[in-house]
């Protein structure tokens, strides 16, 4: 919280050290003086109750409970988690968590890292929620690296109180996020989260990853967050009808994060691809058309001169492929490229192929807001 530059007063509670950081540190809650908005939980689960209680008669108003050992374990873990939701419920506390890396927000007015993370991440447009912590940690750095900044980070881990869709609906209505994405083990509660991205989708691109495909995947997901993960076909159905972009990895996450982010939406299904090797343009054909897209019916005139496909009307979208055999200047067609469609209304995506140059040319196009 100091490190990464809050910008409100911090106050360690600890029943054995005088001084946290250099900070005096208070024996109990209710010893802190005035008020406090937010306090992060990260003690034994034996403790996490009383600690709680604690906080709701000093008027805490949210809850981060970093600990673990609640649903997930099962047995006594499942009645301690639901004394923790009787508590928050009873003092009118939100709760993140419990069994979770916490929150963190970029926002200079705030500048809040309540996580365990090492990550700080760039500020950025982009909103994430994990249901897991410790993947986060790798989807902050992921991010980060992919050239995506962040705005806000949850990680939600049991979800007591606080679910995905609460995130969703939020972020729907906060003018700094312009990208939300998703990694669940579980949707949760599905009519809820239907509302909720099928009113979000619309204003805001949704992108999830969906974990618990398999049946052993979701047996793993039951024990990891006390997840129970429904049909998978099910979930797939769930996303589509409410707008949410299911994709299977993170790099495909951020690879569509960064496109939704610096290129226009696609005015209708109709790509056209220019290509100088005719292998990846018929892969590339069957990726489009296995995503429900259509080739552009290329007017006689485009035909004629390639380089005026971006002025076609017919074409909604643009995907160029390049690859660079050594004869060619790599950079100098990434630089063509960006000159011909500088101030396009449409979608450019462009994929380099090959060694030669293609570290130049990758580097033109990011600068230039085309995704690589």
């Amino acid at each position: 919280m100091v490190q990464c530059g809050f910008t409100g007063p911090v106050y360690p509670v600890n029943t054995a050290a005088e001084v946290v950081c250099s900070i005096p540190a208070h024996k109990s809650v209710k010893a802190i003086p005035g008020p406090v908005d937010l306090a992060v939980l990260a003690v034994p689960a034996a403790a996490v109750l009383k600690v709680a209680e604690e906080c709701g008669r000093k008027g805490v108003k949210e809850l981060v409970v970093i600990t673990a050992g609640f649903r997930e374990i099962g047995g006594e873990g499942i009645e301690r988690e639901e004394r923790l939701r009787a508590i928050a419920e009873r003092y009118g506390m939100r709760v993140i968590g419990p069994n979770c890396m916490g929150i963190l927000t970029t926002l200079p007015e705030v500048s809040c890292n309540a996580s365990f993370s090492r990550n700080w991440p760039p500020a950025g447009k982009v909103a994430l929620v994990s249901q897991s912590g410790a993947l986060g940690e790798a989807i902050l750095a992921d991010a980060a690296q992919a050239g995506l900044g962040v705005s806000m980070y949850a990680s939600v881990g049991n979800r007591v109180d606080v679910t995905a869709a609460d995130l969703v609906a939020y972020w729907g209505e906060d003018p700094e996020v312009q990208v939300i994405l998703l990694y669940l083990e579980t949707v949760g509660e599905p009519s809820e989260f239907f509302q909720v991205a099928r009113a979000v989708a619309p204003k805001k691109p949704i992108i999830a990853v969906k974990s618990g495909r398999s049946d052993a995947g979701a047996l793993a997901a039951s024990s990891h967050t006390g997840s129970i993960a429904g049909a998978d076909v099910a979930v797939d159905t769930l996303f589509q009808q409410c707008g949410v972009l299911r994709v299977d990895s993170f790099r495909d996450m951020f690879t569509l994060a960064r496109a939704l982010l610096v290129q226009p939406p696609p005015r209708g299904p109709r790509m056209a691809i220019v290509t100088n090797a005719g292998g990846p343009g018929i892969l590339a054909t069957d990726a489009l058309a296995g995503l429900g897209m259509s080739m552009a019916q290329l007017a006689p005139a485009t035909t004629a001169a390639l380089r005026t496909v971006v002025r076609d009307p017919g074409v909604d979208g643009l995907v160029v492929m390049f690859v660079s055999p050594i004869m060619i200047d790599a950079a100098a067609v990434a630089r063509a490229i960006v000159d011909e469609t500088r101030g396009l209304d449409r979608p450019v995506l462009a994929c380099v192929m090959g060694r030669q140059g293609s570290d130049e040319a990758q580097e033109l196009l990011d600068a230039a807001g085309v995704p690589v």
